[in-house]
């Protein structure tokens, strides 16, 4: 069921917002922070959820107090009947009990509390008319082992209470108060807690009342050293009475507000959201400005230098440049020497490239599927450098993060580091480098190699004819010429020439097109690169640090009654 009321509000956010975010921010914490204060925090959400499913309508309070400092006598006194057994020399608070005052409805609170000892209160108060009036309808007063008891079940016990009841009143006396056991182990600790624990100094009837009022304001000093500045002090003697009015008046309050069990769900989850911002070794630390993805764009075109070299992408680039010149040669050369060039490997066969992602093979055929391309594996030198290109992407990823986090963010860079080689050799086996398309020059190029070579072809077989005719003594024909010039010299002659002068033409326009066809496909291997490091290391670390600010952000919701 929902219990939250109007005053379970803080700042604006409600009281389920907060346990929320803090169990959102202890998920994110998992594996990244000490599991001690990821578990506490944890261990708060699940307590928080017990205890809004018991009565809201009463309200626990513990007296807790050391060995002789009268608050079994205190309780006696607020129940109005000798409950609690009284000592002066040593412990005889064994296991906590309860005083009810109406109890109805109280029994699965104190099965949780795990108290087993319970006793009904008249609502009157003590005899005497020491209830001053207040109706305590609605208190669970607990009266507590002593902290300092020899028995370490008995500290036990007050250590498991102290950290689940709604109001702890912490009993001193003159002789103990300023005890550095009591302020550094209990006291201390509940700086969040403000709102719900109340300090009285009993035996205040041992004291003049000038030195009354000085151990009051030393008091309140500790206090406030310990970070309970506001918190109520009230002197009080259990034996004469004197104070118990105004500590009664004051529980009165506590219990008709009926917002005390809220208030220490929201103390907890302060305190827990405080020690995951320690363990994150940055109290306080303000949420980085800007999504992730935007501090992680920056780092793209470096990483992808750097993989580049690793992945062998100069050398394809070359060798796509290479290839184009090779296939233009054999298609546009000589013919009668093409098949010569045909003998050589071609660059980007012999790597197992180019025919890969729906590209034709040099023939103009379908290419063939790759594998695993045959381009030399990264040497050490390329490791190494791949291996700083990481180390800085994570450096300059986790700049200004608290050490954990950071430390979290070089894992994700490198989490994927087995399987990078292989996947940049997968990128560029499937990356399309345009090489195996046939320029439309080539074929124009190649018709008219065959053409002049037809004219020579012609202009040799038309002088062989005239040499024969000679050779026999026949008549030789009219033989038509260009100016000077036989027209079957011109024909052999001009035909071998522009042959050559087509050849060299091509081969210009060869390395040209080289060039611009290797501008091309760096550019797609780069892009084919940068997105696997986009993948395999930015993404990661964007990742990362998007956990790290709904983290800081979850904290400062968890934290924003503060």
């Amino acid at each position: 069921m929902k219990l939250l009321r109007r005053g379970d509000r803080t700042g604006g956010v409600s009281l389920d917002e907060r346990l929320a975010a803090l169990a959102e921010a202890a998920e994110l914490a998992d594996g990244r922070l000490d599991a001690g204060a990821v578990a506490r925090a944890r261990a708060v959400v699940a307590q928080a959820g017990a205890r809004r499913n018991l009565s809201v309508s009463h309200t626990a309070v513990a007296l807790a107090g050391a060995t002789g400092s009268g608050k079994s006598s205190l309780f006696n006194l607020l129940a109005g009947a000798p409950l609690a057994e009284v000592g002066v020399t040593r412990p005889t608070t064994s296991t906590a009990q309860a005083a009810l005052w109406d109890g109805r409805g109280a029994g699965p609170l104190l099965d949780w509390l795990e108290i087993p000892h319970r006793h009904e209160v008249d609502g009157a108060g003590a005899p005497g008319g020491t209830a001053g009036g207040a109706d305590l309808s609605g208190l669970v007063l607990l009266d507590l082992p002593d902290h300092d008891s020899i028995e370490r079940a008995h500290r036990l016990e007050v250590d498991r209470l102290a950290g689940l009841v709604d109001l702890l009143v912490w009993v001193l006396d003159p002789q103990k108060y300023a005890d550095a056991a009591v302020h550094d182990l209990y006291l201390a600790p509940l700086a969040r807690h403000r709102d719900v624990t109340v300090v009285v100094l009993n035996q205040i009837d041992r004291l003049s009342p000038a030195a009354a009022e000085r151990c009051l304001a030393d008091l309140g000093r500790l206090l406030e050293a310990d970070g309970l500045a506001g918190v109520p002090v009230l002197g009080v003697s259990a034996r004469t009475g004197a104070g118990v009015g105004e500590l009664r008046a004051l529980l009165d309050s506590r219990v008709a507000g009926r917002r005390s069990w809220a208030d220490r769900l929201a103390a907890d989850a302060e305190t827990a959201a405080d020690d995951l911002d320690r363990a994150s070794g940055a109290p306080d630390a303000a949420v980085p400005a800007g999504a992730p993805e935007e501090g992680v764009d920056v780092l793209a075109a470096p990483l992808a230098a750097a993989l580049s070299q690793a992945a062998g992408v100069p050398g394809v680039v070359r060798a796509v440049a290479k290839a184009h010149r090779h296939r233009s040669v054999a298609a546009t050369g000589w013919p009668v020497t093409r098949w010569i060039r045909r003998l050589r490997p071609d660059p980007l066969r012999r790597l197992r490239l180019g025919a890969g992602s729906g590209e034709t093979g040099p023939d103009g055929g379908p290419g063939e599927l790759v594998g695993r391309t045959s381009i030399p594996a990264a040497s050490v030198v390329q490791r190494s450098q791949m291996d700083t290109a990481l180390r800085e992407t994570a450096a300059a990823a986790s700049a200004g993060l608290p050490e954990p986090w950071a430390a979290a963010v070089r894992r994700a860079a490198r989490s994927h580091a087995d399987d990078l080689e292989d996947a940049l050799d997968r990128a560029v086996a499937t990356t399309s480098l345009g090489a195996s398309r046939r320029p439309l020059w080539w074929r124009a190029a190649g018709a008219a190699q065959w053409l002049v070579l037809a004219a020579a072809v012609a202009g040799a077989l038309w002088l062989l004819g005239l040499a024969a005719l000679d050779y026999l003594h026949l008549p030789e024909p009219p033989v038509p010429t260009a100016g000077e010039l036989p027209w079957p010299t011109l024909l052999l002659l001009g035909g071998l020439l522009l042959g050559v002068v087509l050849a060299l033409l091509s081969r210009v326009a060869a390395w040209l097109g080289g060039r611009r066809r290797a501008r091309k496909a760096a550019r797609a291997l780069r892009a084919s690169v940068e997105r696997v490091g986009r993948e395999l290391v930015l993404e990661p670390v964007a990742g990362e640090l998007a956990r790290h600010r709904r983290f800081t952000e979850a904290l400062a919701t968890a934290r924003s009654g503060a």
